[in-house]
């Protein structure tokens, strides 16, 4: 049987592996300069262009609910036929892929238009909905009074659908702060969103301009459930639905799917060229190394966001740093875990340079929030004894060892999630496997990428195949599934 002590020493020299052959090293030669000058900018935001920053922040805004409504709508659809092998494996697939590399991939065939931007969080997005879903639906009780002869359907749809309603709208609405956290980072291919405006900001050195980027996004989505009046979604979706039709661009013509489909196939069958040569050019050339640079990176990001949970999560405990002291911890875990992963990690690598050290570190900060804000909500629930200590003590003696197992669990949770994000880490000149699809993107050797992105879904299936052995195997799991759930980020 495998014991915790077993699964805590093999994490401990993995990482030290993975330290080992990592590159951290920072190769900016002005960190301090770049950092003041962003601190400046900070402290002096610039909105300037703010018609083009609200515009911007409204196209956010209506791809993340179009994306999430079509995504929602999908995997409501489905959810009832998810424990069917080929459904569960589809809906698998397409989570597995980030919206990123969705978004790589259609350019080809849409294009810089909407429709990518929509497709792109919206195919993801419905595996993960058909799983979430499919899971409420499974949970809910039945009514005994129907009789045997009603339909599946009429079963479905007036029983177990009622009762899980509000679950799926509480989801539903955490999925869309995913999907605008999403949509923002979609702007770093090209799509009109925030995301776009932070690149360019900083390409042009103009700190200020990017901390108003940050700023509206920051209030965009930090009182997201002030805003997001559900009444109110069917006109904020039909908003969204004429936005994106007044930006949409021509598409790329006749035929761009037939190219596409063409082009996806393996060279070797499509012109002849020797199969070997083209195995080894993909698969030992790229794909390896990006496999073990994703690995090693997403090693190193789990271990951090694990030490930061640890120690962070008493942040919003009152009875550790106190009233005041929780309010203010909470607000910066909220941040932290607000910001996306791959815009902080960007931030970062305009004062770090170019290595393995800014992503590795946004990846742990972003995790490493969202599960110390798990473990902070659970650890202020937990009966004390009257003459129970407070502060530091506290939580060395009492909080943390009771909830080691519910903090390793919550990080097994997040290690696909981790996984998926070290590999679009790629797209910012980290040698992961991003990095190598789009060099093959931007050369339109699409039949490498789609062989590419297969290694990357491989690679999270056996991620999370390992994590849920693991989860069993410590028995930590099933108490935490559905808050685990709500706590997984795209």
């Amino acid at each position: 049987m495998i014991r915790r002590r077993h699964v805590l020493a093999g994490f401990a020299l993995l990482t030290l592996l993975a330290l080992f052959f990592a590159d951290l090293g920072a190769v900016r030669p002005d960190p301090w300069l770049t950092l003041t000058a962003i601190g400046r900018g900070l402290l002096h935001p610039d909105f300037s262009d703010l018609g083009g920053l609200l515009r911007a922040t409204g196209l956010t805004v209506a791809f993340a609910f179009c994306g999430v409504g079509l995504g929602a709508v999908a995997g409501l659809i489905l959810a009832p036929f998810y424990r069917l092998t080929p459904v569960r494996l589809f809906c698998i697939t397409i989570r597995a892929v980030h919206e990123l590399f969705w978004a790589l991939l259609l350019l080809s065939v849409t294009g810089l238009s909407p429709l990518t931007g929509v497709l792109a969080i919206g195919l993801p997005y419905a595996g993960i909905f058909a799983k979430v879903f499919a899971e409420y639906l499974e949970d809910a009780p039945g009514v005994a009074p129907l009789p045997q002869v009603v339909p599946a359907l009429t079963r479905l749809l007036w029983v177990r659908l009622p009762q899980v309603l509000p679950m799926m709208r509480t989801y539903t609405l955490y999925r869309l702060e995913c999907g605008l956290r999403s949509s923002a980072v979609l702007g770093f291919i090209g799509l009109p969103t925030l995301g776009f405006q932070l690149e360019t900001a900083f390409k042009q050195a103009q700190y200020g301009q990017a901390a108003a980027v940050l700023a509206l996004f920051l209030a965009l989505i930090l009182p997201l459930r002030q805003w997001v009046i559900w009444r109110l979604v069917p006109l904020f979706l039909a908003a969204s639905v004429i936005a994106l039709a007044l930006v949409a661009t021509p598409p790329m013509g006749d035929g761009a799917v037939w190219r596409f489909l063409t082009t996806i196939v393996p060279a070797p069958a499509r012109t002849g060229a020797a199969w070997g040569d083209w195995l080894e050019k993909v698969f030992v050339m790229q794909a390896l190394p990006g496999a073990l640079a994703t690995l090693i990176l997403s090693q190193i990001a789990l271990a951090l966001a694990a030490f930061l949970a640890a120690i962070a999560f008493p942040a919003i405990v009152p009875d550790v740093v106190g009233r005041v002291g929780a309010v203010i911890g909470h607000g910066v875990l909220v941040l932290l875990r607000s910001i996306p992963d791959y815009m902080l990690a960007f931030v970062l690598l305009q004062v770090l340079g170019a290595s393995m050290l800014p992503a590795a570190l946004a990846l742990g900060l972003h995790n490493g929030a969202i599960i110390a804000h798990l473990l902070g909500r659970q650890a202020s629930g937990l009966p004390q004894r009257v003459d129970a200590p407070r502060g530091v003590t506290l939580w060395a003696w009492d909080l943390f060892p009771r909830l080691s197992g519910a903090s390793w669990a919550l990080c097994l949770y997040r290690w696909e999630i981790i996984l998926r994000d070290s590999a679009i880490m790629g797209l910012l000149g980290i040698g992961t496997l991003g990095f190598y699809i789009q060099t093959n993107v931007a050369t339109l050797r699409m039949d490498r990428v789609v062989a590419l992105l297969a290694v990357s879904v491989v690679l999270t299936l056996l991620i999370d195949t390992v994590s849920r052995r693991l989860r069993g195997a410590m028995r930590d799991g099933p108490r935490l599934r559905i808050e685990a759930s709500r706590g997984q980020a795209s």
